[in-house]
């Protein structure tokens, strides 16, 4: 039987065989370029894998049909019946591999998705980390820039402060009044130089101070933090003071209550000013106008009662030369005529208070009137037992004034003096010059080591009529017509008692006046 011709079928088979070659290794080059393209597409991996297998199984496969078409043409088909059986086993297992790639193809396509997932929330938590960097970045620039811009205001607030703290302190330290801070407990924390000169204190005294000790009064200091607890500030105060000889002065208080960030009282600051001198002033105002007014009335009370006192007195002297000296008579109108002299010198002494009497001026100086004063009052001292000292500065200033006023000022001085140590039997009195050049005064004293004068009186003993000398003894004018005729020289009167050594700085039983009358200039000088 004659069949068909086999040679297209062999020629197609073969030719089908190394078109399978071709396609199989074009594929796998394919697959290959786009690993290279995209390394990390898991896909283009996997392809590449399945496009090698089919390569290999496509050369398995043309291999043996091209094989099996040569041993038919050259008639070897026993050959091809030894070989068949590996090949097909041969091609087998490559088809085996193929799908068993295929197989997995699921399995590793949703492993890929999977692992793509993850790998795409890795991006977006990567890309929320790198937002988050550059926000933080952004936020660490401006916080760079904050904290720049805050160490620029914290040096400029320092420096505020600083300025602040300087004017205080300069306030503080260089005011003229007593500025201090204190406690609840009444400790004083600070005070400025000039309280601790004000009190008499140092600085080493400083952290000792309480209120309690500079405060005069107890019922002061009590009244001054209720106030202070009540009203939250004390204004223009009158308050005294001890200061650290036990000496007392005046001030005036206005202080301000401090609390803390709770709003709790924790102290309060001060300032005090002394009102020593002012009220010393007004009291020797007050004194001077006092004395004006009676200096007016004296002189003339003086002038209305001298005429008929001189009438009196020249009657009386008339009529002693019609009795003896033995008789009552005459011893009455001596009587009469010692009083009536009295009378006049109580006039005279008016007279002199009310500055009636003229002044004759012209250069003086001190060391010779205090001289002559003590030569005419020495006998009397030395009867009661008194020493009279004169220790005068050489080369003394002359002053101008009326001689024979200022002697009457020291002699009575010297003579109150005399008073306040006859009790005692004896005693010192020291007649001094010295010469302020800064001031420009001349100063002489009167000081004796006499009872001294209670600090109740001080204010008084300027006072006309006052005295603490007994009937009979004195007219309370003597220190009355001191002052004035010192005012009328532009000088001034000072009284210490007790008496401060100033070399020593101790304190002794006596009194001290110290006249201070300005220095001569060439106008004021007569020739």
């Amino acid at each position: 039987m004659t069949g068909l011709p086999l040679l297209p079928t062999i020629v197609t088979d073969m030719a089908g065989s190394l078109a399978d070659i071709i396609f199989a290794f074009l594929a796998m080059r394919y697959a290959y370029l786009l690993t290279k393209k995209q390394p990390e597409n898991f896909l283009w991996g996997y392809l590449f894998y399945i496009c090698m297998a089919i390569a290999a199984f496509s050369i398995s496969r043309a291999a043996g049909h091209l094989v099996k078409q040569f041993f038919f043409l050259t008639d070897n088909r026993a050959m091809w019946k030894v070989i068949s059986p590996y090949s097909g086993g041969f091609n087998t297992l490559l088809l085996i591999s193929v799908s068993s790639v295929t197989i997995f193809y699921h399995k590793g396509v949703q492993a890929y998705n999977f692992i793509e997932k993850k790998a795409r929330g890795l991006k977006t938590a990567n890309r929320r980390l790198e937002y988050a960097a550059e926000e933080m970045k952004e936020l660490n620039l401006h916080l760079e820039e904050m904290n720049i811009n805050l160490e620029e205001k914290v040096e400029e607030r320092t420096a505020e402060l600083s300025k602040s703290e300087k004017k205080f302190r300069h306030l503080f330290s260089a005011s003229k009044d007593m500025v201090f801070f204190c406690d609840t407990e009444r400790n004083l924390m600070d005070i400025n130089e000039s309280g601790l000169e004000m009190l008499g204190y140092t600085r080493a005294d400083a952290p000792l101070l309480r209120l309690d000790k500079i405060f005069a009064s107890a019922a002061d200091v009590d009244n001054y933090f209720a106030t202070i607890r009540k009203d939250g500030f004390i204004q223009d105060q009158e308050i005294e003071f001890r200061k650290k000889d036990d000496s007392v002065i005046f001030v005036l208080l206005s202080a301000t209550a401090v609390y803390d960030d709770y709003g709790k009282l924790v102290g309060c600051e001060a300032i005090a000013k002394d009102l020593t001198r002012v009220k010393t002033m007004m009291e020797q105002l007050v004194s001077s106008e006092k004395m004006a007014s009676v200096g007016q009335m004296a002189a003339g009370v003086a002038h209305e009662i001298n005429t008929p006192l001189g009438i009196i007195l020249g009657y009386s002297q008339l009529m002693k030369d019609d009795f003896d000296e033995d008789s009552e008579t005459y011893q009455n109108l001596e009587v009469i005529e010692r009083q009536t002299k009295a009378s006049r010198k109580i006039v005279a002494d008016l007279l002199k208070f009310s500055r009636q009497t003229g002044s004759i001026r012209e250069n003086l100086n001190l060391n010779e009137v205090l001289a002559d004063v003590l030569a005419v009052t020495e006998h009397n001292l030395n009867i009661d037992h008194i020493q009279g000292h004169l220790e005068l500065e050489d080369n003394l200033p002359e002053v101008v004034g009326d001689a024979e006023k200022l002697r009457q000022v020291f002699v009575n001085l010297v003579n109150n003096a005399h008073h306040a140590m006859e009790e005692q039997g004896g005693g010192d009195i020291f007649l001094s010059t010295s010469y302020d050049s800064i001031g420009g005064h001349v100063i002489a004293s009167v000081c004796d080591t006499g009872h001294g004068i209670p600090d109740d009186i001080k204010a008084k003993i300027f006072d006309p009529f006052f005295t603490t000398k007994p009937v009979g003894k004195g007219t309370g004018l003597g220190l009355s017509v001191t002052y004035g005729i010192i005012k009328d020289h532009g000088g001034i009167v000072e009284i210490e008692s007790p008496v401060k050594d100033e070399r020593t700085g101790e304190t002794t039983q006596g009194t001290v006046f110290r006249i201070i009358l300005p220095v001569a200039s060439e106008e004021q000088a007569v020739a």
